[in-house]
């Protein structure tokens, strides 16, 4: 089993402090996690994309680039590119660059992204998002595999012969797809054979099982084989401890404070005590035996090789969310990469069959 420590940089008061980073504190924040994560031994670190409050993660090429200039080993995921918001070719551009400057470390999990404000601010409605999400990965597919693209496209300039530089560097790059509440995501990866990663954090599992099961039986019915599924799942939570008690009772604060907040911002509240979300949730919380128990109930319902944690401390002490990690990493990560195997593909750059510099090569 494969591990990422994912942010979505949220930017709003500490749930239990009250303190509100600067912006410049907060992506700071994001980049030292980063340093952490590889330096802790996670596979991969993630950054999502969002384009209304309380998030600052609107730029997610340009944050991981920097993460990419300061790791070496650590691959990059995004979490998720928004692409019914996104010309693809512009989409394409700067993630084929990023490419390069990683040094073939970067992943995708690309989705039609949620949230009224950011529809409104990209002119998208309900009723088109899917059919953009699907158009845009459909030509974002095509410029990563091709020198020339033609594609009769409604929601952008139609495309003709065109030509998009850089041209990659991975060929192509892993797209997963990301996967919440719908089957049409879900059918999109099956429909071309890409992973999916369910997003599994808001309710128990039995709706993201019902899509998983969905996408498995639409991925034979593509004609593909069984034994090439990849899925990743998210957690919505995570606070080890050496004792239950102790990780119940320090994560209680975190709780009960994202707990007023969803009330507040008139959120439906899913969780309404936090034994329950300890129960039911995704949340990881509790001693090391607990946690590796918890991942595999939840192994049985998604048959999920690689699982996303939080890489944000979201309330607890900096000293306790480290703690927590290395935690994590010593006693819980070596557990499940020995009982869960690792998704069917190598976790690493999906070399080039073409000469690295292209450019170079035609000139």
């Amino acid at each position: 089993m494969k591990f990422l420590a994912i942010t979505l940089i949220v930017h709003r008061p500490d749930p239990v402090t009250g303190v509100l980073k600067s912006t410049q504190d907060r992506f700071r924040e994001v980049v030292d996690n980063a340093l952490l994560a590889e330096e802790l031994g996670f596979d991969g670190f993630g950054v999502g994309e969002r384009h209304e409050r309380p998030f600052i993660s609107s730029s997610p090429t340009v944050v991981l680039s920097h993460v990419a200039a300061l790791t070496r080993r650590i691959r990059l995921f995004t979490a998720v590119t928004t692409l019914s918001l996104l010309d693809p070719v512009r989409a394409y551009e700067d993630y084929a660059t990023l490419d390069h400057l990683s040094g073939g470390r970067l992943d995708l999990i690309i989705g039609k992204g949620n949230g009224a404000a950011q529809r409104e601010l990209f002119r998208v409605t309900p009723e088109d998002q899917w059919e953009r999400n699907a158009e845009s990965y459909e030509v974002f597919r095509q410029i990563w595999r091709n020198d020339k693209v033609t594609a009769a496209t409604r929601f952008r300039p139609p495309l003709t012969d065109a030509e998009v530089w850089p041209r990659p560097y991975q060929r192509p790059v892993r797209v997963w797809h990301g996967s919440a509440t719908s089957k049409e995501s879900v059918d999109l990866a099956a429909r071309y054979g890409d992973p999916l990663f369910s997003a599994n954090v808001t309710h128990p599992v039995e709706p993201y099982a019902e899509l998983v099961r969905h996408y498995r039986e639409r991925w034979e019915h593509y004609g593909h084989d069984p034994a090439d599924v990849a899925v990743g799942a998210g957690s919505a939570g995570l606070y080890v401890a050496p004792t239950s008690q102790e990780a119940v009772e320090v994560y209680r604060p975190v709780f009960e404070s994202n707990l007023e907040f969803q009330r507040k911002a008139g959120l439906p509240v899913v969780f309404e005590t936090l034994e329950d979300f300890v129960e039911r949730s995704s949340a990881l919380i509790g001693s090391p035996q607990q946690v590796v128990d918890k991942v595999h109930r939840y192994h049985e319902h998604l048959g999920h090789s690689v699982l996303h944690l939080h890489a944000d401390a979201g309330g607890l002490s900096d000293t306790r969310h480290r703690d927590s990690l290395e935690l994590f990493q010593s006693a819980v990560a070596p557990v499940l990469r020995k009982e869960i195997p690792d998704p069917p593909f190598a976790w690493g750059p999906v070399l080039p069959t073409a000469p690295a510099d292209e450019e170079t090569a035609r000139a």
